[in-house]
């Protein structure tokens, strides 16, 4: 067993702030091709409920292996959301267990999956759709 190589810092403000793993600026000082993929707090089901009016979360992920590379939430529950992000990092995973994954249904947490599809969709490429 390996201790954790990164862990989650949490302020405890009004909106809450929790990040792991690399930020935007220390990923391009790395020279690491990367692209971040965004999900609004309040567009989730759950945020809807709770009548969230902001807040966001953040995934960066390397494009050579989709590796996540880090996670910064700002809003309702980031700290409590953040170890989800941790785990995925300190295992070595890809956006694919956040597209994979099934969350309870609803919760802040399905933020992840929308995060994770919106880098997706920014880094596959669009096919050309033949106009017959």
């Amino acid at each position: 067993m390996h201790a954790p190589q990164h862990f989650p810092y949490g302020i405890y403000s009004v909106p809450e702030i929790s990040t792991v793993g690399m930020s935007e600026e220390e990923v391009r000082k790395a020279g690491l091709p990367y692209e971040c993929g965004i999900a609004r707090l309040r567009e989730t089901s759950r945020g809807h409920i709770m009548g969230i009016r902001g807040g966001i979360l953040k995934i960066i992920i390397a494009l050579e292996d989709h590796r996540i590379l880090g996670v910064h939430i700002i809003g309702e529950g980031a700290t409590e959301l953040i170890h989800i992000g941790q785990a995925v990092i300190n295992l070595g995973g890809t956006i694919d267990y956040f597209i994979d994954a099934t969350f309870n249904y609803p919760t802040l947490a399905e933020a992840y999956k929308t995060a994770a599809l919106d880098a997706w969709n920014r880094i596959t490429p669009r096919q050309e759709i033949a106009v017959p």
